[in-house]
C-alpha cells in the first residue's frame, strides 16, 4: 500500500495556497446538500504533491469517510492505461499503427459499416479501409457504447447484452468476437466516437503480449510504477476500503447508493476491460499520472520513451480538428470545444475555445463515477479527482476544478 502526502508547501511552488483552498470550498457543498457522498483530490506541481484532501464519505449509509487509501473504481480512466499497454508493445515492434487490426485479432476480419435502416433491419457495407490499430487508439474505429442512445447501432449494442457491460461470462475474445458481428457506426477514419475501441485495445495487447491483460498490467507497469493497490476488482480483505458506488435521485439529483453495479468491483471479473475494468487509489494513478508527466520516467523506471510520451499526447485528429468538428455530438469523458484527440487521452488544443483555463497540449481523461484527472507539461502539473457518482455527466466538476487550480497559479 502506498503512501500519499504532501511532499511542499503550494507557495514554493508558484501556487497561492489561499487560492488553492478554493477547490475545497466548492467542492464541500456538493457532500453538503447531497449530490456527491465524497471526494479526494490530489495536486503535484515540479514534482511535489502539494494537496491531498478527502471530504465526505466512502460509504454514506455505513457512515464510512474518504480515505487517502480509498479504494475507487476507475471506470474510463482505466483507458490511459490500456493504450500505455499497447505503446509499450508498439515500441518493441510488435506492429505498426497502421496495422489492420484483424492481422491480431480474425473475428474482426469481417466487420461491417452501418449504412441505413434500423436497429431490427440493419442495411449495411463492407468497410472500404481496413480497421487500424491508430483507429482503437484515437476512437476512430466506429464502434460505439450501448449506453449512448443515440444511434441505431447503439440499440444493437443493447440488444446483445452490452450497454454498461457485458454479457456475463464472456471474456475479453468472445466480447470482441460478438462485437465483430454488429456493424460500426461509420467507416474507419471517417469520424470519431466513443466507444469499445479500447477494450478490443486491451484484446490486441493479449494477443500480441500472449499474456492475460490483468497480467501484463501487473508485471509491466504496476510493479515497476509501485502501484500496489490497482486492478480488474477489489481484493476481498481489502474490500473495506472500497468506495461504495451512487447515482443522482431523478428531480432532485440526490445521490443514492447504486449497489448493483457497485457490487461488480467486489469479484474477479471473467471479462477483464481494458476500456474500464480496473480498479485503484489516488496513489497509484497519482504515480502513473507522473510517469506521463516526466515523459515515460519515474524513480528510474523508463515505461514509455519520451516521444512516445509526446506522441500519445499530440492531437491526431485530422487536419488538426477538435472533437467538435471531428466528432459525434454525444457524451465522452471530455469537452469537445477546443479538445482534440491523441492516443488514448483527450489533449486541449484551444483553451480559448474550450472556454476553460489550460496550456495548449494538456490532456487528459476521465470516468464514469465521475473521476478525472489530467496532466499539464507547461505547467509542470498534475491534478487527480475521485469520487464515485454515475454518470459523470451529473455534475460540471471537471471544468470547475481545472478552473480552481488554474486560478490558484501564480507563479
Amino acid at each position: 500500500m502506498g503512501a500519499l502526502e504532501v511532499e511542499a508547501e503550494a507557495a514554493e511552488v508558484g501556487i497561492d495556497p489561499e487560492r488553492l483552498g478554493r477547490i475545497r470550498d466548492r467542492m464541500r457543498p456538493y457532500v453538503d446538500d447531497g449530490l456527491l457522498p465524497g471526494w479526494l483530490y490530489v495536486v503535484a506541481r515540479a514534482g511535489k504533491v502539494v494537496a491531498v484532501e478527502t471530504y465526505g464519505h466512502r460509504d454514506v449509509e455505513a457512515g464510512l469517510p474518504v480515505e487517502v487509501d480509498t479504494l475507487f473504481r476507475l471506470y474510463s480512466m482505466t483507458k490511459p492505461i490500456t493504450s500505455v499497454a499497447a505503446l509499450m508493445l508498439w515500441e518493441q515492434g510488435a506492429f505498426e499503427l497502421k496495422d489492420p487490426v484483424a492481422r491480431f485479432l480474425p473475428d474482426l476480419a469481417g466487420v461491417r459499416v452501418w449504412r441505413g435502416g434500423s436497429a431490427l433491419n440493419p442495411v449495411t457495407e463492407p468497410v472500404t479501409e481496413p480497421l487500424t490499430v491508430w483507429n482503437l487508439l484515437t476512437h476512430t474505429a466506429g464502434f460505439t457504447y450501448g449506453f449512448h442512445h443515440a444511434h441505431p447501432v447503439d440499440a444493437m449494442y443493447r440488444a446483445a447484452g452490452f450497454e454498461w457491460g457485458v454479457p456475463p461470462g464472456i471474456d475479453s475474445a468472445e466480447a470482441v468476437a460478438r462485437w465483430a458481428q454488429l456493424p460500426l457506426v461509420f467507416q474507419p477514419g471517417t469520424e470519431w466516437n466513443y466507444g469499445v475501441s479500447t477494450d478490443v485495445l486491451g484484446r490486441l495487447v493479449e494477443v500480441v503480449s500472449g499474456q492475460p491483460l490483468d497480467r501484463f498490467f501487473a508485471e509491466r507497469i504496476f510493479r515497476p510504477l509501485g502501484m500496489t493497490d490497482t486492478g480488474f476488482c477489489a481484493p476481498v480483505d481489502q474490500q473495506h476500503r472500497l468506495a461504495a458506488l451512487y447515482a443522482p435521485t431523478p428531480g432532485t439529483r440526490v445521490a443514492r447508493r447504486l449497489d448493483a453495479m457497485g457490487d461488480h468491483a467486489k469479484t474477479e471479473p471473467t471479462f477483464l476491460s481494458g476500456g474500464g475494468g480496473l480498479v485503484g487509489t489516488a496513489h497509484d494513478y497519482h504515480r502513473f499520472a507522473t510517469m506521463l508527466l516526466r515523459r515515460g520516467l519515474l524513480d528510474g523506471c523508463r515505461v514509455l520513451g519520451p516521444r512516445s510520451v509526446a506522441f500519445m499526447a499530440s492531437n491526431h485528429l485530422p487536419g488538426g480538428a477538435d472533437l467538435t468538428a471531428f466528432g459525434r455530438p454525444l457524451f465522452a469523458e471530455t469537452a469537445f470545444d477546443g479538445v482534440g484527440f491523441g492516443l488514448g487521452v483527450s489533449v486541449t488544443i484551444d483553451p480559448i475555445k474550450a472556454k476553460v483555463p489550460g496550456s495548449v497540449g494538456d490532456f487528459s481523461w476521465g470516468g464514469a463515477a465521475s473521476t478525472t484527472f489530467w496532466v499539464d507539461p507547461t505547467e509542470d502539473l498534475t491534478c487527480l479527482f475521485l469520487t464515485q457518482l454515475l454518470p459523470s455527466s451529473t455534475h460540471p466538476l471537471r471544468s470547475q476544478l481545472k478552473a480552481l487550480v488554474h486560478q490558484a497559479l501564480v507563479a
